[in-house]
């Protein structure tokens, strides 16, 4: 079995050729399956993130998920240079972003270019494949009709899990269907747009340079108010990011009122990864729709 270092520098072989050597390598994130790595090499540094998930492709997932961000949004999208499997490890390696001050303009330019991302448009909700939110299967099998996919693709698969793992009872499940048949009327009639689709504030770093960076995401063609509604669960963006979004992309009105549903999805990826805690956040939103 290989040692750390001998995976690092199998690693540059394989995405930066056989002449590149590994001078060093220091870890600066770690969660439950995965690992980031700042290493230094022969070309120059990158970022090595490494996943023990038994997923096999759930790095290259992410990798093409920032291909389609980079060739849809002026925003900065970390380059990437390779992924693959070295025994048990899945890897992507990456462009290592160094972070620095905010620009004066870094709160509009997350605005303009997520709006920017968000003029990327199908004529599908959904996407011509499966991929990743954090480490749970997303489901992108694709549907005309956005109400359809949100219930079919996004809750009914996160609230079965639930159930299945014994994270909530029946009679919940049976409760939050309920809401099911209000959807289709609550939902403002918007073109599939381009979504990051886990638009927290901890993927949203800043570069080098000072710009908005955005890294880790879920896409697919959703609702786009489905991203700002994410940017809205858990805060930390500053009020110029949804002035500059809405000067390009308008929302339609009562927006607020319904960033709750928008949110069913992301509490029950926090509820299937994390436990029971977030169950009190989604009663409280079944309450208000039923």
């Amino acid at each position: 079995m290989l040692d750390q270092n001998e995976i690092y520098q199998q690693v540059i072989f394989e995405t930066l050729g056989p002449l590149a050597q590994l001078k060093s390598a220091v870890l600066i994130a770690a969660g439950n399956q995965n690992q980031g790595v700042r290493l230094e090499t022969s070309e120059g540094i990158f970022f090595l993130k490494v996943n023990i998930d038994h997923e096999r492709n759930i790095l290259a997932k992410e990798a093409e998920g920032l291909q389609m961000l980079r060739n849809s949004t002026f925003l900065k999208i970390p380059e990437t240079f390779g992924y693959g499997r070295i025994e048990d490890f899945n890897y992507l390696l990456s462009e290592f972003i160094s972070s620095s001050r905010q620009q004066l303009d870094y709160w509009e330019d997350l605005g303009l270019g997520l709006a920017h991302l968000h003029l990327t448009n199908s004529t599908t909700f959904g996407l011509d494949s499966d991929n990743y939110i954090a480490s749970l299967h997303q489901k992108n099998y694709q549907y005309d009709n956005w109400s359809e996919f949100f219930i079919e693709q996004r809750l009914e698969p996160m609230v079965g899990k639930a159930y299945f793992d014994k994270l909530i009872p029946l009679d919940f499940l049976k409760k939050f269907q309920t809401i099911y048949s209000k959807l289709n009327s609550l939902f403002p009639k918007e073109k599939p747009a381009l979504l990051h689709g886990d638009l927290w504030s901890g993927n949203v770093i800043c570069d080098q340079n000072g710009k908005p960076c955005l890294i880790d995401p879920a896409i697919y063609f959703g609702h786009r108010e489905m991203d700002l509604a994410f940017s809205k669960l858990f805060g930390g963006f500053d009020s110029r990011f949804y002035e500059a979004y809405e000067s390009i992309l308008p929302l339609e009105p009562d927006f607020e009122s319904r960033i709750g549903l928008y949110n069913l999805y992301p509490l029950l990826v926090h509820l299937n990864l994390f436990g029971t805690a977030y169950l009190p956040g989604i009663e409280k939103i079944i309450k208000l729709f039923q």
